[in-house]
């Protein structure tokens, strides 16, 4: 027998219309934030008993630097706003620590000469002597060290557990209802159906990652849209409360970054990374280290596109993040704790995000690739402010 619910019903001190979210990873939250602000109720559905996906298997950094000065970067500081306001209220634990890229040679000092004379106007940026650098963070090598770009607006959560409190947040706040453990199989507006269960709402939104494949195949095969499986490790809490301070990247970030590509000079350096960095730049790593509130580590990472993914982690890749590493970082312990892998959707056409009315009342927001933790909340503020008013 079909059992018929009605998520407007959920929470009837609100006055706006209904919505249903499929999805509870940070693009979900953001979308459900945004409406609650405008008197929806809300459903979320969540097909694991909790978010497990890509929006926990991150840094969790905050990352308006790797923008591009313009909308995207906005869009960051704005999602930076409503993080930090957030976290605040929920006390959420977050650290605005900043971004130290350090640089050993002086093509990567060049870059870094460039992109602070762009920016400087526009971004809480500064060109840091390798002295200034070392004052920044313990955790810098001093060894060949030649400066540094310092960023004060990067931001750290701990994306494991701040996810989930999100939701926590945004049931309390504004009795938002979720669904754990059940699986959406089926969009018909205004129906959504998971197995003989129905629910109905005014709005359906789909923001479930790479799940959304399994709901449209057809859009997705249609979509100029890959998966990206990125490899990610944690080192041991730091003895004696031990800090980094900013969170640390290598050159090689300076050539993964949109933000850097208004330096001049960033084809030359990314030319001699082809050469010297050649085996890096096929697996797609970069490295960047960050601390969150317990003293662990967060290090890495790797990108690899295809449709498919090996889900065993190869070794070599994680051996290459660690040794890279250790040519702008130094730690007191390099202990490993935890090893991981993630996939995200990745937009194949130069698109940041992937916004598809997909049916009269049915929206997919996806395809924001590597920057959930940095533009989701900004982007699906943006998004449902347009669509519903601010």
């Amino acid at each position: 027998m079909t059992q018929t619910s009605s998520a407007s019903s959920a929470n009837q001190r609100r006055s706006g219309g209904s919505a249903i979210i499929i999805g509870a990873g940070i693009v979900g939250l953001a979308t459900a934030r945004a409406l609650a602000l405008r008197g929806y109720n809300i459903t979320i559905f969540e097909r694991n008993e909790r978010a497990v996906g890509a929006s926990i298997r991150n840094f969790g950094m905050v990352w308006p630097i790797g923008q591009a000065t313009g909308p995207l970067f906005e869009r960051a500081m704005l999602s930076r706003s409503i993080w930090k306001e957030i976290c605040t209220e929920a006390s959420i634990w977050h650290n605005e620590v900043g971004s130290l890229h350090l640089a050993y040679h002086d093509d990567e000092l060049q870059v870094i000469k460039e992109y602070v004379e762009v920016n400087h106007n526009h971004r809480d940026c500064a060109l840091l002597t390798a002295e200034q650098a070392l004052q920044k963070s313990p955790a810098v090598n001093p060894d060949g060290l030649k400066g540094a770009l310092w960023s004060g607006e990067e931001m750290i959560v701990e994306s494991r557990v701040a996810v989930g409190q999100v939701a926590k947040y945004l049931a309390e706040k504004y009795g938002v209802v979720f669904h754990w453990n059940t699986a959406i199989s089926q969009i018909e507006h205004p129906r959504v159906f998971s197995g003989n269960r129905v629910w109905e709402a005014d709005e359906i939104f789909v923001c479930s990652g790479a799940d959304f494949e399994t709901l449209y195949p057809e859009l997705f095969l249609e979509t100029n849209i890959t998966k990206c499986k990125l490899q990610m490790m944690r080192l041991v809490t730091q003895p004696d409360e031990w800090r980094i301070g900013p969170s640390l990247c290598g050159g090689l970030s300076m050539i993964h970054y949109p933000g850097f590509q208004a330096a001049a000079s960033l084809p030359a350096l990314r030319k001699r990374y082809e050469e010297q960095y050649a085996e890096y730049l096929k697996w797609g790593i970069h490295v960047m280290v960050s601390q969150n509130g317990s003293g662990e580590l967060t290090i890495g990472d790797s990108h690899e596109y295809g449709l498919v993914h090996d889900p065993f982690d190869k070794e070599f890749i994680n051996t290459m993040i660690t040794s890279y590493l250790q040519t702008f970082a130094t730690f007191k312990d390099w202990k490993l704790l935890q090893s991981w892998h993630g996939i995200y959707p990745k937009m194949m056409n130069g698109a940041t995000e992937l916004i598809v009315d997909i049916a009269p009342g049915v929206t997919v927001i996806n395809g924001v690739g590597g920057n959930g933790m940095t533009l989701s909340f900004g982007l699906c503020e943006e998004v449902i402010g347009q669509r519903v008013g601010s």
